[in-house]
């Protein structure tokens, strides 16, 4: 049960929230989300740049689009962050050798030389989000948000 607790000379109170699964899961995705924030900060790195390198580690070489499908970002998000990370160094634009027009993306020398110690990072936040559930409670845990973002899909 979540409880509201006001500073300031705000009453306080032991009242509870209304059971609100959006609010319960936003507060989630905040404690997560701010925590490996801080995490990559030392990098240069926000949380949806690291997504983006770990999707070029796992296939190089997607288009835009394709790398949009795989993370489920939309186009206008996806391409203001790779223009960021293109003028960081942390990845590269290449025409396709086919087809000029198309442009694919793969991780640069400076991604790739850091790859191991971000991926461990990312697995250790992983680990310390979720230390406290049993290993069934975490198989169900992710099994339940991936449920939720496919039902929201379409």
């Amino acid at each position: 049960m979540v409880r509201i607790r006001r500073e300031s000379g705000m009453t306080r109170t032991n009242k509870p929230l209304p059971d609100c699964t959006i609010f319960l899961l936003a507060k989630a995705y905040q404690k997560a989300h701010g925590r490996f924030k801080e995490v990559l900060k030392p990098y240069g790195l926000t949380n949806l740049q690291h997504l983006v390198l770990e999707g070029l580690w796992y296939e190089c070489g997607k288009t835009a689009a394709e790398l949009g499908k795989l993370l489920i970002m939309d186009k206008a998000t996806l391409s203001g962050v790779l223009d960021r990370m293109a003028d960081a160094g942390w990845i590269e634009k290449r025409p396709d050798p086919d087809d000029r027009r198309v442009v694919r993306l793969f991780t640069t020398d400076r991604a790739d030389d850091q790859k191991a110690e971000l991926i461990q990072l990312r697995q250790k936040a992983n680990e310390e989000l979720l230390a406290r559930f049993s290993m069934e409670e975490q198989v169900l845990l992710k099994r339940m948000l991936r449920d939720l973002m496919v039902s929201e899909e379409g």
